[in-house]
């Protein structure tokens, strides 16, 4: 999975810095083309004529070669990349790429790549455990970074705990599973629905809900980083779909989404529903704008189109469905009535009750509730690590066979 692969790896000033050598070497014996970037503290810990020697490449650490004349460029570098690795990644390294510090070359290839990026921090102890240093690991997390835990064992420091740098065959095998995961939808169409519907009661007015979109965008992204094409039906929001493998299709009510989602569904191999449709909207749309008057105002509201379930009717018995229940009260229940009633293959449980789960947050807490009625429950973990765990379970459905 790594043969001809473009990796950029950088190297920060940490005593595991030695690791970086063994590491080179797996990379190009796997048939990766390595590039190395180095930190000035990372010299203190191996030289960069070693790294270049392994890596078959000049080793860059200033923006400027005054050897050669030459200028190395983070913007090129950043788009010549199939994967920015980070090993080791020290306390230092993690906390300005969380803050979005551009100091070295280093730093500024990661601001500039457009790759995913791997992180393997190493540092003592009591470093890893610290609050200021756990929260920059989950801002990268939220970002999409992929975190390679720290092992546990002797320290440099004498220290017995968590913080040693993964092994370097460790961390082949875990770049070789995230490539192969890259791969794993190719080929394969999915729909995925986001963000809430506005419903208008005139020309300024609506009805709405709260839904940010963050977790329907999330899913969509992780799907295609995949390898599969997305087409991403969402409703008024402030995101952006990033990946290639997305085609956008924006619309404003529950009405629309149903038509575009029905349009769409039948060529798929699957939906996700993450959408926070409006179970109601007005009757009629006044024209202009309502005025204020001396009395109160009185709205007939109808049903919308359950979109799911419409999609439930006409699923293919090699297509997948997904859902979402967001409940306050006989959650379990509840979401596995949903599941059934709407021909669902899963149905992914999100409760009110939950601090940092729901809508317009960054974080979610949810569990999966499958067609048997069995339940896997997760922690509460940022959205893109949540759309991880949800495209898992619709990849173990084993689409088309």
């Amino acid at each position: 999975m790594l043969s001809e692969k473009k990796i950029a790896l950088g190297v920060t000033g940490s005593i595991a810095a030695y690791k970086a050598a063994s590491l080179v070497r797996l990379l190009v014996k796997e048939g990766a083309e390595v590039k190395v970037l180095m930190t000035g503290a990372a010299k203190q810990f191996i030289t960069p004529l070693t790294l270049a020697t392994l890596s078959k490449h000049p080793v860059m650490v200033e923006f400027f070669n005054p050897e050669n004349g030459g200028w190395n460029s983070h913007v090129k570098l950043g788009l010549w990349a199939d994967l920015l690795l980070v090993a080791p990644a020290s306390a230092n390294t993690i906390g300005k790429m969380a803050c979005g510090i551009a100091d070295n070359l280093l730093l500024t290839t990661y601001l500039a790549s457009k790759c995913p990026t791997v992180v393997a921090p190493a540092m003592d102890l009591d470093m890893y455990t610290h609050a200021a240093h756990q929260q920059n690991l989950a801002t990268l997390r939220s970002r999409g970074a992929l975190v390679i835990a720290p092992a546990c064992g002797e320290l440099a420091s004498g220290l017995q705990g968590q913080g040693r740098m993964e092994e370097p065959e460790e961390i082949v095998r875990r770049l070789r599973a995230f490539f192969e995961k890259k791969n794993q939808l190719s080929g394969k169409h999915f729909l995925v629905t986001a963000g809430p519907t506005c419903e208008s009661i005139d020309a300024v007015r609506f009805i709405g809900n709260y839904s940010s979109g963050k977790m329907g965008y999330c899913i969509a992204e992780e799907l295609a980083s995949r390898g599969a094409r997305v087409t991403l039906v969402s409703g008024p929001v402030s995101l952006t779909a990033r990946h290639a493998g997305i085609t956008l299709c924006k619309v404003t009510s529950a009405q629309e989404m149903y038509e575009t989602a029905m349009r769409i569904f039948p060529a798929t191999d699957g939906a996700v529903m993450a959408a926070a449709v409006a179970d109601f909207a007005p009757e009629s749309k006044v024209e202009g704008k309502l005025k204020r008057g001396d009395g109160s105002l009185s709205l007939t509201l109808s049903p919308t189109k359950d979109i799911a379930a419409h999609l439930g009717r006409i699923k293919k018995k090699k297509q997948a469905l997904a859902g979402f229940a967001l409940e306050a009260a006989n959650e379990y229940a509840n979401a596995l009535k949903k599941l059934r009633e709407k021909n669902l293959d899963f149905i992914v449980l999100n409760s009110m009750n939950d601090a940092g789960a729901g809508f317009n947050v960054s974080t979610n807490k949810v569990c999966i509730i499958d067609k048997n009625g069995a339940q896997t429950a997760y922690e509460l973990k940022p959205k893109p690590e949540v759309a991880k765990d949800i495209v898992d379970k619709l990849v173990s459905l084993k689409l088309g066979g």
